[in-house]
C-alpha cells in the first residue's frame, strides 16, 4: 500500500469511530443481507459482543498499516480462528462488501474513489493473510510479502 492510501483509511476511519456503534450494526445486517448463511456463523455469540470486536479488530488493522509486518502474525491467527468458526474462503468477499458498503454509508461525500480504493486494498490485504493461514498451520511468507507493496 502506498503511503497515500495508508492515510486515506486512517483520515476516514477517524471520521468513523463517532458513529461507530451505528457502523457495526450496519456492516452485520448488511453482510447477513447479502449472504444469510453467515448468520448461523454467529448463533453463539452475542452480537454486543461481537460488534465491539469487529470495530476494535478494524482499529488496530488501520493503527498497524505502517507496520504490515507486526500485523501479519495477529491477521494469521485471526485467520484460523474464523476458520474453526466456520469461515469459509468466500465468505471474506461478503465481508468485504459489506465492509465498503458500511463505510460508504457512514462517509457520505467523503467516500470518494480514492477513498474506495484505499478501503479495498487494505481489505484485500487483510483478507489474503487470513485467508492463507486459515488453509495453513503458519502464515504463508510470500503473503505477508505481498502486503509491503
Amino acid at each position: 500500500m502506498s503511503p497515500h492510501e495508508k492515510a486515506l483509511v486512517k483520515e476516514t476511519w477517524a471520521k468513523v469511530l463517532p458513529i461507530s456503534e451505528t457502523a457495526a450494526h450496519q456492516f452485520y445486517d448488511r453482510l447477513f443481507e447479502l449472504d444469510p448463511t453467515t448468520r448461523p456463523l454467529f448463533h453463539a455469540a452475542s452480537m454486543a459482543d461481537q460488534r465491539r470486536k469487529l470495530i476494535q479488530a478494524l482499529t488496530v488493522v488501520v493503527q498497524g498499516l505502517d507496520h504490515l509486518e507486526r500485523l501479519g502474525p495477529a491477521l494469521a491467527d485471526l485467520g484460523r480462528r474464523h476458520a474453526q468458526y466456520g469461515v469459509s474462503v468466500a465468505h471474506y468477499d461478503t465481508v468485504g462488501a459489506a465492509l465498503l458498503w458500511t463505510l460508504e454509508q457512514g462517509l457520505g461525500p467523503a467516500w470518494t474513489p480514492q477513498v474506495r480504493a484505499a478501503w479495498s486494498r487494505s481489505y484485500a490485504l487483510l483478507a489474503d493473510v487470513m485467508r492463507a493461514a486459515a488453509g495453513e498451520p503458519a502464515l504463508a511468507p510470500d503473503v505477508m510479502a505481498r502486503t509491503e507493496s
